[in-house]
């Protein structure tokens, strides 16, 4: 564990949020206001899941004054660090809290998506679940809709519950501006510039299923989800509706 930079308790305890924030592996945190930590009923039911709960509150509000062993305050330590991240699960879907974690966002502070055709999008840390302990946070891209492992290893332990399964898709719908374009573009495997038949095949079922997809919603009047795509599938519906009469008029 980093020690503050004084080596009075006084000081170990005046700036305990500060520290944390600024601590190696905790980039993805966004600071908790002050009031939202002190009113009680942002922090309801979180005592029966944190050990040493009052003292650990103490700490993170900065009021902690209990001597104690080295032991002891190692463990109230790791308690602290417990119940900041499940407050900040809850945190960060308010209004200040998606304000501070979309700054982050805007510059790229969690990473950038690896997958080449995205070009960079910027990521969103997300959890698997909302119980401690079952799954480390992983990264979200928006624009190819794909889950990531973070690249630094002191990332890949933080618990995903720190962060919860609602908060990527409460950003988006609070700010619906944010939401990239869906994206039609993928890698094609070719052999001298001819595409590979298994890749090919499946490009071609996926666009049949896209297609088909995009009729039905037509149908119930649902239009404009793909953006540009409802034009090509009129495009070939008026083509299978020549070929028909093509058809009839030869027969």
């Amino acid at each position: 564990m980093e020690d503050y930079p004084s080596d009075s308790d006084s000081d170990y305890t005046s700036y305990w949020r500060d520290w944390f924030i600024a601590s190696r592996g905790n980039e993805y945190f966004c600071e908790i206001d002050e009031e939202y930590l002190t009113d009680r009923f942002n922090l309801t039911g979180l005592n029966a899941d944190v050990q040493y709960y009052q003292y650990a509150l103490d700490l993170v509000t900065d009021v902690f004054d209990l001597d104690c062993d080295d032991d002891m305050r190692e463990q109230i330590e790791k308690s602290a660090r417990h119940l900041y991240g499940l407050v900040h699960a809850r945190y960060i879907t308010t209004t200040r809290g998606l304000g501070k974690m979309l700054e982050k966002y805007k510059k790229s502070d969690f990473g950038k998506c690896p997958r080449v055709l995205c070009h960079g999008h910027p990521l969103l840390p997300t959890g698997l679940s909302d119980l401690p302990t079952t799954a480390s946070v992983k990264l979200y891209c928006s624009h190819c809709e794909d889950l990531y492992n973070p690249k630094s290893s002191r990332h890949a332990t933080i618990d995903g519950a720190y962060f919860g399964t609602s908060f990527t898709n409460i950003l988006f719908q609070v700010f619906p501006a944010l939401v990239p374009e869906r994206t039609k573009e993928r890698y094609s495997p070719k052999v001298f510039g001819f595409k590979v038949h298994a890749s090919a095949a499946l490009e071609r079922w996926q666009d049949e299923r896209r297609v088909g997809m995009c009729r039905r919603l037509k149908a119930l009047g649902v239009g404009g989800v793909f953006g540009g795509e409802g034009e090509e599938v009129g495009a070939e519906d008026e083509m299978e509706e020549d070929e028909e009469e093509g058809g009839r008029v030869e027969g």
